[in-house]
């Protein structure tokens, strides 16, 4: 088989879990892209994903995935709590891994995945999708304009309102990489990162509110930048009325813009991933900048956000696996991360 026909083949690829992050976030890429063979998933128990994708092969245990030498790809979509071992399982059996966040609870053990995964020539990838939210993107294309000109301070919030213990135990119980920093810290700290690199020293607070909580229902850590920078990161599970997701203020302006980005509730509402109002945002949820132009005049823009696409993470795995390229989310900035997730 020759290299370009190698690079042309489907990546056939296994999901070990098919609850929501499955059934949301995996499978409906991996079988639209004409880049992956959506092969193989995990059910102890049951067969649900069969039902929505009939071809697939279940395994009922994960050695008997792993044994299966067709499988080149492993999504690590399970508890927190077990993506290390895992992770070590699937490489140990000769898989490329792409591992959901928070990738491991802590640096220490990324650090071994990554090394392992180095010593076997296989590709180990994290999962942050979030990087591909419409309201993320839209942050960033106004940071390349320049318009806000040096940026001194940075609020990002992911809040959530749920103010009873969830269903879902390995969320809720004190176990490694629980907590709601871990749950959805683990997508703004990797945002910042994504902006503005590993900041030079951090601060955290932690709170319990809800009644017999076990984890942590609120967190904030303040990252702190060689240049003076101050970026704040919050979540929030007890936030009734959504505050904005995103306010940063530069020397020449500042930024806001509500957290937008509609793919989760479309995935869950099964439209089509190629229907024209995929990604796409609701009317009125658009940025807002103000900033002095160069005549210092006051100018007001509105920011219309391009369209989310989770796909991208899906096309970014293909080219790393097929075409070597270097993944989108690098290792360092993984471990920079865990370094300010982990207790």
């Amino acid at each position: 088989m020759s290299y370009s026909t190698i690079m042309a083949y489907p990546i056939k690829t296994a999901l070990l879990a098919y609850g929501m992050s499955g059934r949301v976030f995996h499978a409906p890429f991996l079988s639209k892209s004409k880049n992956f063979d959506f092969f193989a998933v995990l059910e102890r128990t049951k067969t649900e994903a069969q039902k929505d994708y009939p071809n697939m092969i279940t395994y009922h245990s994960i050695e008997e995935l792993l044994s299966d030498t067709n499988i080149e790809l492993v999504i690590i979509n399970t508890p927190n709590n077990t993506h290390y071992d895992f992770a070590i399982q699937a490489l140990n059996a000769g898989k490329h891994i792409l591992i959901e966040k928070p990738f491991a609870p802590t640096n220490a053990e990324a650090q071994h995945i990554f090394d392992l995964g180095a010593s076997k020539n296989l590709k180990v990838m994290a999962y942050q999708n979030r990087r591909f939210d419409s309201d993320f993107l839209a942050l960033k294309q106004v940071l390349e304009t320049g318009k806000l000109g040096k940026i001194t301070e940075a609020h990002f919030r992911f809040d959530r309102f749920r103010n009873t213990i969830g269903v879902k135990k390995f969320k809720e119980a004190a176990i490694a990489g629980s907590g709601i920093f871990y749950d959805l810290g683990a997508h703004l700290i990797d945002q910042a990162i994504a902006l503005f690199g590993t900041p030079q020293s951090f601060t955290k607070t932690y709170g319990k509110f809800r009644q017999q909580t076990e984890v942590d229902d609120y967190a904030q850590a303040q990252l702190k930048y060689a240049d003076g920078k101050n970026v704040f990161i919050t979540t929030n599970m007890l936030v009734l009325k959504p505050q904005e997701a995103y306010t940063v203020y530069g020397t020449n302006g500042t930024f806001t813009k509500l957290r937008a980005d509609e793919q989760e509730n479309q995935l869950i509402a099964k439209i089509d991933i190629d229907d024209i109002s995929y990604g796409k945002e609701k009317p009125g949820n658009d940025g807002y900048i103000t900033y002095l132009n160069q005549n210092a005049e006051i100018i007001d823009e509105i920011i219309p956000a391009q369209a989310g696409n989770y796909m991208e993470v899906f096309n970014q795995v293909f080219l790393t696996i097929r075409e070597n390229k270097p993944y989108f989310v690098k290792s360092d900035d993984i471990l920079a991360q865990l370094e300010i997730l982990q207790p």
